[in-house]
């Protein structure tokens, strides 16, 4: 059975940085291409970034470029966030994704494995 199981959300001020972490209990969780989805209250569910198999592949959606990185590490199974410049739009609950389909993980809809969410609060 596929878990992700994210971490590292909290409350944090305006400027600040936050590393999310997603640790995958998938037996070849490098053959997975990563994502991190967040989905603010009253709003859809929106990408925020993906990571290929071998994470040299990296994709953002354009509110978070040049702010957020992410990145992996296969021999521990776990996917990182790293948030710099965090802002009060920010403020989201933050999923980690799974797809066996890289170029179909900057959509829910292709998703293969969601974890249950971490939430991140940034004040003004």
């Amino acid at each position: 059975q596929v878990q992700l199981v994210e971490s590292g959300g909290g409350l944090v001020r305006a400027g600040d940085s936050l590393r999310l972490s997603c640790a995958a209990s998938i037996r070849t969780a490098s053959s997975y291409a990563m994502g991190w989805f967040r989905q603010a209250p009253g709003k859809e569910r929106e990408f925020v970034a993906r990571i290929g198999w071998t994470g040299t592949i990296t994709t953002y959606a354009d509110s978070v470029k040049g702010r957020f990185t992410i990145s992996r590490d296969n021999a521990k199974n776990t996917v990182y966030l790293q948030m710099n410049s965090l802002k009060p739009e920010d403020t989201a609950v933050y999923y980690c994704a799974a797809s066996t389909r890289t170029w179909a993980i900057t959509t829910p809809g292709g998703v293969d494995y969601w974890g249950k969410g971490t939430l991140v609060t940034v004040s003004s």
